[in-house]
Order: C-alpha cells, then sequence, then structure tokens
C-alpha cells in the first residue's frame, strides 16, 4: 500500500529475491473472501496496513 497508493490487482505476480514468485494479488483477494474467519488480531494487522474492508466493528 505504500509504494503502490493501493492494493495491487489480482493479476500482480512479485518475485522475490530467491527468485520465487509470490501472487500478491490474488492472495489479497482471497484473504478479503474469507476475512469472516479471520480473528480479531488478524484482521486488526490488515486494517493498520491500510486495507479497509478488514476493520474490527
Amino acid at each position: 500500500m505504500a509504494r503502490e497508493g493501493r492494493l495491487p490487482g489480482r493479476a500482480v505476480v512479485q518475485v522475490l529475491p530467491d527468485g520465487t514468485e509470490h501472487r500478491t494479488g490474488i492472495w489479497i483477494g482471497n484473504i478479503e473472501a474469507r476475512r469472516d474467519r479471520l480473528g480479531t488480531s488478524q484482521l486488526t494487522a490488515l486494517a493498520d496496513l491500510g486495507m479497509d474492508w478488514a476493520r474490527v466493528a
């Protein structure tokens, strides 16, 4: 969020220094779709990173 100014899209694939790939966009989409299964501490951590949908009521 800090680097890009927004969440990455689903097609974003990041290549890590060790050469492996991480599909960041898909991971974020999946975690948002399954947010009802996340604990309060997990939602709070995601909200602190700027993910508005993770705000704890």
